[in-house]
Protein backbone atom coordinates (compact mmCIF):
# COMPACT_ATOMS: atom_id res chain seq x y z
CA UNK A 1 0.00 0.00 0.00
CA UNK A 2 1.43 3.24 -0.64
CA UNK A 3 0.64 6.30 1.41
CA UNK A 4 -1.66 8.49 0.84
CA UNK A 5 -4.58 10.74 2.53
CA UNK A 6 -6.09 9.11 5.59
CA UNK A 7 -2.95 6.05 5.84
CA UNK A 8 -1.73 5.23 8.52
CA UNK A 9 2.08 5.61 8.68
CA UNK A 10 4.90 4.43 10.42
CA UNK A 11 8.47 5.03 10.06
CA UNK A 12 11.97 5.43 11.76
CA UNK A 13 13.92 8.50 10.99
CA UNK A 14 17.33 10.50 12.35
CA UNK A 15 16.98 14.14 11.63
CA UNK A 16 20.07 16.42 11.18
CA UNK A 17 21.09 20.05 10.83
CA UNK A 18 23.15 21.05 7.75
CA UNK A 19 25.99 20.88 10.41
CA UNK A 20 25.52 17.04 10.77
CA UNK A 21 24.42 17.09 13.70
CA UNK A 22 21.80 14.48 15.01
CA UNK A 23 18.87 16.57 16.31
CA UNK A 24 16.39 13.82 17.12
CA UNK A 25 16.08 10.04 15.94
CA UNK A 26 13.66 7.15 16.85
CA UNK A 27 16.75 4.97 16.91
CA UNK A 28 16.38 1.97 19.84
CA UNK A 29 12.46 3.36 20.20
CA UNK A 30 9.25 2.33 18.38
CA UNK A 31 8.96 4.32 15.16
CA UNK A 32 6.83 7.48 15.38
CA UNK A 33 3.13 6.61 13.40
CA UNK A 34 0.83 9.65 11.97
CA UNK A 35 -2.18 10.11 10.38
CA UNK A 36 -1.31 11.39 6.55
CA UNK A 37 -2.71 14.43 5.33
CA UNK A 38 -3.76 15.14 8.99
CA UNK A 39 -1.03 17.76 10.07
CA UNK A 40 0.59 15.20 12.49
CA UNK A 41 3.84 15.97 11.07
CA UNK A 42 5.97 18.75 9.24
CA UNK A 43 3.96 19.77 5.49
CA UNK A 44 7.78 19.06 4.14
CA UNK A 45 8.65 15.92 5.48
CA UNK A 46 5.01 14.97 4.59
CA UNK A 47 4.55 15.72 1.15
CA UNK A 48 8.55 13.68 0.63
CA UNK A 49 6.36 10.33 1.93
CA UNK A 50 3.54 10.88 -0.69
CA UNK A 51 3.11 7.56 -2.88
CA UNK A 52 5.93 5.94 -0.71
CA UNK A 53 5.57 2.16 1.01
CA UNK A 54 6.74 0.17 3.40
CA UNK A 55 10.32 -0.77 3.36
CA UNK A 56 11.60 2.35 1.01
CA UNK A 57 14.05 4.57 2.25
CA UNK A 58 14.98 8.11 1.77
CA UNK A 59 16.71 11.09 2.35
CA UNK A 60 14.30 14.14 2.68
CA UNK A 61 15.21 17.84 2.95
CA UNK A 62 13.12 20.51 4.31
CA UNK A 63 13.39 23.86 4.12
CA UNK A 64 12.34 26.14 6.76
CA UNK A 65 9.06 27.17 5.35
CA UNK A 66 7.83 23.32 4.91
CA UNK A 67 9.75 22.97 8.61
CA UNK A 68 9.11 25.09 11.52
CA UNK A 69 8.92 28.57 9.34
CA UNK A 70 11.32 31.26 9.44
CA UNK A 71 12.31 33.15 12.33
CA UNK A 72 9.95 35.58 13.35
CA UNK A 73 11.95 38.22 15.24
CA UNK A 74 8.34 40.20 16.81
CA UNK A 75 8.51 36.19 19.02
CA UNK A 76 11.77 37.25 20.50
CA UNK A 77 10.86 39.93 23.41
CA UNK A 78 12.60 41.09 26.00
CA UNK A 79 9.85 41.46 29.50
CA UNK A 80 10.64 41.79 33.25
CA UNK A 81 12.29 39.31 35.91
CA UNK A 82 8.82 40.42 37.91
CA UNK A 83 6.77 38.45 34.87
CA UNK A 84 8.02 35.08 36.20
CA UNK A 85 6.12 35.09 40.12
CA UNK A 86 6.85 31.60 42.04
CA UNK A 87 9.54 30.66 40.04
CA UNK A 88 12.56 30.91 41.84
CA UNK A 89 15.87 30.96 39.68
CA UNK A 90 14.85 31.84 35.98
CA UNK A 91 18.12 30.40 33.51
CA UNK A 92 18.73 30.21 29.59
CA UNK A 93 16.96 27.26 28.14
CA UNK A 94 13.89 27.10 30.34
CA UNK A 95 10.75 27.19 29.26
CA UNK A 96 7.59 28.63 29.75
CA UNK A 97 3.56 28.63 28.73
CA UNK A 98 2.75 32.65 28.14
CA UNK A 99 -0.05 33.81 27.49
CA UNK A 100 -0.52 36.20 24.79
CA UNK A 101 -3.47 37.92 22.36
CA UNK A 102 -3.22 35.01 20.01
CA UNK A 103 -3.69 32.31 22.96
CA UNK A 104 -0.88 30.19 24.35
CA UNK A 105 2.83 30.28 23.44
CA UNK A 106 5.49 28.38 24.47
CA UNK A 107 8.96 30.46 25.49
CA UNK A 108 12.21 29.64 25.93
CA UNK A 109 14.97 31.95 27.83
CA UNK A 110 17.26 33.32 26.29
CA UNK A 111 18.97 35.52 28.24
CA UNK A 112 18.74 37.17 31.14
CA UNK A 113 20.55 40.59 32.35
CA UNK A 114 19.39 42.53 35.58
CA UNK A 115 16.03 42.20 35.73
CA UNK A 116 15.69 41.37 32.53
CA UNK A 117 14.75 38.24 30.81
CA UNK A 118 14.89 37.49 26.69
CA UNK A 119 12.69 35.49 25.55
CA UNK A 120 11.92 33.36 22.40
CA UNK A 121 8.61 32.22 21.15
CA UNK A 122 10.10 30.67 18.01
CA UNK A 123 10.17 27.26 17.74
CA UNK A 124 13.56 25.68 18.40
CA UNK A 125 14.36 24.44 14.78
CA UNK A 126 12.64 27.64 13.48
CA UNK A 127 14.78 28.62 10.29
CA UNK A 128 16.48 25.61 9.97
CA UNK A 129 16.50 23.55 7.41
CA UNK A 130 15.85 19.78 8.48
CA UNK A 131 17.43 16.53 6.53
CA UNK A 132 15.67 13.48 7.32
CA UNK A 133 17.07 10.21 6.90
CA UNK A 134 13.61 7.77 6.57
CA UNK A 135 12.95 4.04 6.46
CA UNK A 136 8.96 3.50 6.25
CA UNK A 137 8.40 0.64 8.37
CA UNK A 138 4.18 0.68 7.93
CA UNK A 139 1.64 1.71 5.79
CA UNK A 140 -2.31 0.73 6.22
CA UNK A 141 -5.55 2.17 6.61
CA UNK A 142 -6.47 4.56 8.84
CA UNK A 143 -9.73 3.51 10.92
CA UNK A 144 -13.29 5.60 10.42
CA UNK A 145 -12.57 6.46 13.72
CA UNK A 146 -8.67 7.66 13.25
CA UNK A 147 -9.72 9.91 10.42
CA UNK A 148 -12.80 11.59 12.38
CA UNK A 149 -10.80 12.22 14.97
CA UNK A 150 -7.65 13.10 13.02
CA UNK A 151 -4.89 11.34 14.83
CA UNK A 152 -3.90 7.14 14.72
CA UNK A 153 -5.01 5.58 17.74
CA UNK A 154 -3.22 2.58 19.22
CA UNK A 155 -3.59 -0.65 19.96
CA UNK A 156 -7.22 -1.35 21.70
CA UNK A 157 -8.19 2.04 20.74
CA UNK A 158 -8.33 5.08 22.64
CA UNK A 159 -8.39 7.09 25.70
CA UNK A 160 -9.46 10.54 24.99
Amino acid sequence: MQIAQNSVVAFHYTLTNDAGEVLDSSEGREPLTYLHGAGNIIPGLEKQLEGRAAGDKLQAQVAPEEGYGEIQPQLVQEVPRDAFQGVESVEPGMQFQAQTQGGPLMVTVTQIDGDTVTVDGNHPLAGQSLNFDVEIAEVREASEEEVEHGHVHGEGGHEH
